[in-house]
């Protein structure tokens, strides 16, 4: 690899960690009273406690970056327009979902929301594998966790009506 190549795969692996902590940013600017709102919600016995989001969550969108980036090293992204579309799809999607909960406590469209972005990340997970097994299997772990945050989300939002209905 010549030194040129090697800074232009630093460069985008860097660039789509941005991409993907960007969008964490959006989300996150909706969560800023989260923990005292989530905290004042009835919750199920099996939520885990709000500390637990915020490491699960960086470590989700770093594992997001780095499977975009595997498949954007597959020949850019003109080459796999479709696959990283969906990826930055996805992103905006998920980012939405704290804005509909956290700050407009949107239950019913907070949990569209996430059943739409489980549907989405499935897609991009199929079409990441298809270009890069890696990149498709770090994918998994925001797969699975999404689908535990929309039993989560369902749960919740059924456990408080008033809060948000």
């Amino acid at each position: 690899m010549t030194p040129s190549s090697k800074s232009k795969q630093v460069m985008g692996l860097i660039g789509w960690l941005v991409v993907s902590f960007i969008a964490a940013g959006l989300g996150a600017m909706a969560s800023v009273n989260a923990s005292a709102f989530y905290g004042q919600l009835a919750q199920p016995e099996w939520a885990p406690p709000a500390w637990v989001f915020g490491p699960a969550w960086t470590l989700l969108y770093a594992l997001m970056g780095i499977a975009a980036w595997l498949v954007w090293r597959k020949g850019g992204f003109r080459a796999n327009q479709a696959a990283l579309t969906l990826f930055l799809v996805q992103l905006a999607i998920n980012a939405l979902w704290s804005w509909l909960f956290f700050a407009w406590h949107l239950g019913a469209l907070a949990f569209a929301d996430i059943l739409l972005l489980w549907l989405l990340i499935l897609a991009t997970l199929l079409a990441f594998w298809r270009i890069s097994r890696s990149a498709g299997a770090l994918l998994v772990p925001y797969l699975l966790w999404v689908s535990f945050a929309a039993v989560l989300c369902f749960s919740v939002w059924q456990l408080n009506p008033q809060a948000l209905g």
